[in-house]
């Protein structure tokens, strides 16, 4: 063979390295991207079987794990023996199990190991997944430093694993039990989640039903309320209690924190002032009541506690009388004179904290026209992107401009409210009320 000769069989043979290269990483490419469309763990394992036997063909495998049993027991989780595919995380009570054996010790040497001359006894247990096979590569899927896990790649003929590939081989099967097992507890994690979600809506019900189904009738009063969670549940609270001559009692409460654990404490609020002895003639006397057992029972004990405002409303005089256990004070909008009062008297700590000793009370004659803002901090704190404060001065802003019903009102507010946030969802619930006076 002269000097041309080898050049044009060198060509051909770097011809065809190039195209056995090109070949390997096409098959590569699609594997990954098949993999990355799974979401099932099942899927993915199948796919990637699949495409793993393209690339490197074998004669038989068997997957074996050890999750949460003793040695020296295993189960076998796959096995080419197989006519029918079983899926190891929801069907194991169909995946046999055995002790010791070959593939025992493989298991739980804990170590990648390659047999060229693989010989098994009659009486091993796992003898049928493993007869008339001669050469043996296990790779161990390490979890926490533990191979819990191992796929065991089988040939017919002895010798028939290469060794400088024996690292690399190890390391995608690793990576792919990794990628696994992650799919696996995602795949729980989001079953957990969905429990969670349907209990928190059950709570999220149970929460709403206690509040008022419909807004009471009152002889001179219009009443519109918006009520939103910033999760499922939250803690804010408005109710309406009648009372004789047919005067009301008007109360608004926000319970400090958020979720689910706000809820439960407003659920408990809502049942102590439902508990009340007889009709809470005084707002002071109802705010007392609640403290005291809050305190006695429930908040002394960690560090939650309960804004509220409780007034009486007479339709007759049109008169209000009320008292604040540190919450926002409400707005006052008299539309006859265009001023803007705050309903801050009578003011005194939250509910819950400690048993501080009787609240006061405080009068203020109403007009008609008069248009009572009720809310919780969550209208005030609402924050822009840029994390400032909605804040006091906004709402008395919008307030000003009378309107001439209340469900305007609080339309004009939220609307508000959503274009300084730039529509982020709420991050406190947020309650209105608003009464106008006929």
């Amino acid at each position: 063979m002269d000097l041309t000769e080898h050049e044009t069989e060198a060509t051909r043979s770097t011809g065809r390295a190039i195209e056995d290269w090109r070949h390997r990483m096409a098959q590569v490419v699609a594997m990954m991207r098949e993999l990355s469309l799974q979401s099932d763990p099942q899927s993915m394992v199948r796919a990637y079987g699949r495409r793993v036997r393209e690339l490197m063909p074998v004669d038989g495998f068997i997957a074996l794990s050890r999750r949460e049993l003793a040695p020296p027991k295993y189960r076998v989780t796959r096995s080419s023996l197989w006519k029918e595919e079983i899926n190891p995380w929801r069907e194991k009570d169909r995946l046999p199990v055995f002790e010791g054996g070959v593939l025992g010790d493989l298991l739980y040497g804990d170590e990648p190991r390659i047999i060229d001359d693989l010989v098994v006894a009659v009486n091993d247990p796992a003898v049928a997944h493993l007869a008339g096979y001669r050469s043996l590569q296990a790779l161990p899927h390490y979890d926490q430093g533990v191979g819990l896990n191992m796929t065991i790649l089988l040939r017919n003929e002895p010798r028939a694993f290469d060794r400088d590939q024996f690292p690399e081989n190890f390391w995608v099967s690793s990576l792919f039990g990794r990628a696994t097992q992650n799919l696996v507890l995602s795949d729980q994690l989001r079953q957990a989640y969905e429990v969670v979600e349907r209990e928190l809506k059950v709570v999220a019900d149970i929460q709403r039903s206690l509040l008022p189904k419909q807004l009471p009738q009152i002889d001179t009063l219009e009443l519109a309320a918006h009520y939103q969670t910033s999760r499922f549940a939250g803690g804010d609270y408005y109710d309406f209690f009648p009372l004789s001559d047919g005067r009301w009692g008007i109360m608004i409460a926000d319970v400090s924190g958020h979720g689910t654990p706000a809820a439960v404490l407003m659920a408990v609020t809502h049942s102590i002032a439902h508990s009340f002895p007889g009709p809470p003639e005084r707002p002071s006397k109802l705010l007392d009541f609640v403290n005291h057992h809050l305190v006695a029972r429930y908040t002394s004990d960690n560090s939650t506690f309960v804004t509220a405002f409780y007034g009486i409303f007479d339709p007759v005089s049109r008169s209000l009388t009320y008292s604040s256990a540190g919450h926002n004070p409400p707005l006052v909008r008299r539309c006859i004179d265009h001023t803007l009062l705050e309903l801050d008297g009578a003011r005194r700590f939250p509910l819950g904290l400690f048993d501080h000793g009787s609240h006061e009370d405080t009068t203020i004659q109403l007009l008609p026209g008069d248009q009572i803002i009720f809310y919780t901090d969550g209208i005030t704190e609402a924050a822009d992107p840029a994390g400032r404060l909605f804040g006091v001065e906004r709402l008395e802003k919008i307030v000003r401009r009378c309107r001439p019903d209340a469900d305007e009102l609080i339309q004009a507010i939220l609307v508000a409210i959503d274009v300084f946030t730039a529509g982020q969802p709420a991050t406190d619930d947020r309650t209105i009320l608003v009464a106008r006076v006929r």
